[in-house]
């Protein structure tokens, strides 16, 4: 029998040709907890406004793989050691760090799970994967969780410059067709540096920082926050909460195997066990929409019109404001939808709702800040070195308000 090539390069959209680098990263990416990303979209119900936007979690995970290995070639370039041991650990933590996330990526953390985040599940997936590949995960793990002590690790994977910022705001740009996010990431990753310790980018790429936190901005209410995808990715939240409700209720709804466990059982952190996450590794964006198929058909009026509403991209009407909504404007939406469809308030409160959104660029903060490292060795936070005078407004939070109610 001939031997399997595992030294495979894979052609990406973004930075063209991707190669593996060895045979144990491979035999991750192969692993059917890593494959489960291929089935899970990276911008949730965005391909509802933009219809580019249908890239995966797999797309973006192998993305920051490429990105990691080029900002591990040029720190070795600027004499910074770092062990093939090392190198391996960094490139597997940072291919595993979003594998924890569930169905449309977000939506599952507000609904049919309580106090589970998608960095604690993929916690649980690497620990589990740890005990499959003979323990060979350790490092990248303490590395995941900040415990190592190269402290410089940790921002490469998870700070406000990090590996995963460069992948995701260039990949959703190209996605979307929304050019104001498009970053240059070889040029960041070109100007990195380590100082004391910590990741650096070094002075002449200042400007290019500058573009990086504008563009995180633009992005974010262009596209992340835009106001449709707001108002769809909270129906989707009510779907499931509401299946949640009825099946509590002893009402039979039809789902998958993976998805009726969720719905059937209170999850939480503490009886989230190894079966259960056996469960959830089975849990895709293809479980959710076939549910919601299904889910026209039911008899619960409140379900089956959310259902229909993204199935058939009937959304509801969505205002995105200053200042806090009225409450006499939700009370009118309220009576309104209960009176034409004589429907309680309980039911009627699925369609009319309130919330806010907040979008802050750079956060000031000492332990993880942007830092410009100078000529003469010394360095700044990348607010003070700016002369752009505006980019410290993109250090103050910018809070939104949207009500959302059915269109007439």
């Amino acid at each position: 029998m001939n031997q399997r090539n595992k030294l495979k390069i894979l052609n990406d959209p973004i930075y063209g040709f991707i190669t593996i680098p060895n045979e144990r990263i491979f035999d991750i990416i192969e692993h059917k907890y890593f494959q489960r990303l291929r089935r899970i979209s990276q911008m949730g119900m965005s391909y509802l406004v933009y219809p580019g936007a249908h890239h995966t979690r797999f797309h973006h995970a192998l993305g920051c793989m490429h990105l990691m290995r080029k900002s591990l070639d040029v720190l070795r370039f600027k004499g910074v050691k770092i062990s093939k041991e090392e190198e391996e650990a960094l490139l597997i933590a940072i291919l595993l760090h979003d594998i924890g996330h569930g169905p449309f990526s977000h939506a599952m953390e507000h609904s049919i799970v309580n106090g589970v985040s998608h960095e604690w599940i993929s916690l649980q997936f690497m620990e589990k994967m740890n005990a499959d590949f003979n323990q060979s995960l350790t490092l990248a793990i303490q590395i995941f969780k900040g415990e190592y002590h190269r402290k410089f690790f940790k921002q490469l994977i998870a700070s406000q410059l990090d590996v995963d910022r460069l992948d995701y705001l260039k990949r959703d740009s190209f996605y979307t067709g929304v050019a104001e996010g498009n970053i240059n990431s070889e040029r960041l990753i070109t100007m990195l540096n380590v100082s004391n310790d910590k990741l650096v980018v070094e002075q002449k790429g200042i400007y290019s920082v500058e573009k990086f936190l504008v563009a995180r901005r633009l992005m974010y209410w262009q596209v992340y926050l835009h106001k449709t995808s707001l108002g769809a990715e909270q129906l989707l939240i009510r779907v499931l909460k509401r299946a949640k409700e009825l099946v509590s209720k002893g009402v039979k709804l039809p789902a998958t195997k993976a998805l009726s466990f969720f719905l059937e059982n209170e999850i939480n952190p503490s009886n989230f066990d190894e079966a259960t996450l056996h469960t959830f590794s089975k849990l895709d964006d293809y479980d959710i929409v076939s549910a919601m198929k299904e889910w026209i058909s039911c008899e619960d009026f409140v379900l089956k019109h959310l259902c229909k509403s993204i199935i058939n991209r009937d959304l509801l009407k969505v205002k995105l404001k200053k200042n806090p909504i009225d409450k006499n404007k939700i009370e009118k939406h309220l009576e309104e939808l209960q009176q034409a469809y004589n429907i309680s308030r309980e039911e009627a409160n699925y369609f009319v709702f309130e919330g806010e959104v907040s979008n802050l660029a750079y956060k000031e903060t000492e332990e993880d800040n942007i830092s410009i490292l100078y000529k003469n060795g010394k360095t700044s936070d990348v607010i003070k070195a700016s002369d752009q005078l505006n980019l410290s407004a993109l250090t103050k939070p910018v809070v939104k308000y949207y009500i959302c109610y059915p269109k007439p």
